[in-house]
């Protein structure tokens, strides 16, 4: 066979797989689960660090965000805390906690689910540091589902930023979980962020894939 004539059919074959992939399956993400974890503004890393301390990188996230080095212990008004919580980098202009429901619970605050930065009349918390207490008017949420996506991924799927799509889990738990916020900048990775109670209870682990549905 010559060479053209096989170039051809892989074409064929490749597109045939892609839009089986495309409408059969949907456009499959990956799965990222998000633990709890901290926004500071620098004002807030230094009053729970010191005066002029910065947080050290520990691990690259996506869009230049980082897990640090340093962790916190975030407190309920009940007096009820959870230890050992990463502070993830750079500072940010509002500090905020990011936790599940079920965190929610044992730390006895009632946490609204917003997107992050959605922080008006949201949930108050303590957080404490190895130099000092920082108390948060408000700043606690329970995350809302989202997909981070590039502008290509944006694209390939058919959604903008800012659109809410229904995404589905095919395991043995088939889950379809709807309300996900599309979120789109060059700067990000393709992949879904779902807490670990929305993990937990669709049995998906990090690096699972899922689909958007139409």
């Amino acid at each position: 066979m010559e060479n053209g004539n096989i170039e051809l059919i892989t074409r064929l074959v490749l597109e045939a797989l892609e839009r089986k992939n495309n409408t059969g399956k949907g456009f499959l993400v990956p799965v990222g689960v998000s633990a709890r974890h901290v926004h500071l503004t620098q004002e807030h890393v230094e009053i729970l660090f010191g005066k002029g301390y910065e947080l050290t990188k520990k691990k690259e996230l996506m869009g230049g965000q980082f897990a640090a080095n340093e962790v916190v212990t975030i407190v309920g008004l009940k007096l009820r805390a959870i230890e050992n919580v990463r502070v993830l980098g750079p500072v940010r202009s509002s500090s905020q906690v990011e936790i599940s429901a079920t965190d929610a619970i044992k730390l006895g605050v009632k946490a609204p689910v917003r997107l992050s930065g959605d922080l008006k009349n949201s949930a108050p918390i303590v957080v404490v540091g190895p130099k000092g207490v920082l108390y948060l008017e408000e700043g606690c949420i329970i995350a809302k589902r989202h997909i981070h996506m590039a502008p290509r991924d944006a694209q390939a799927a058919g959604v903008s930023d800012g659109d809410i799509v229904s995404v589905k889990a095919d395991n043995d738990r088939e889950t379809i979980f709807s309300q996900v916020h599309i979120r789109v900048d060059d700067s990000f990775t393709l992949e879904m962020h779902i807490d670990t109670d929305e993990a937990n209870a669709a049995k998906i682990s990090t690096g699972q894939t899922v689909s958007i549905i139409r």
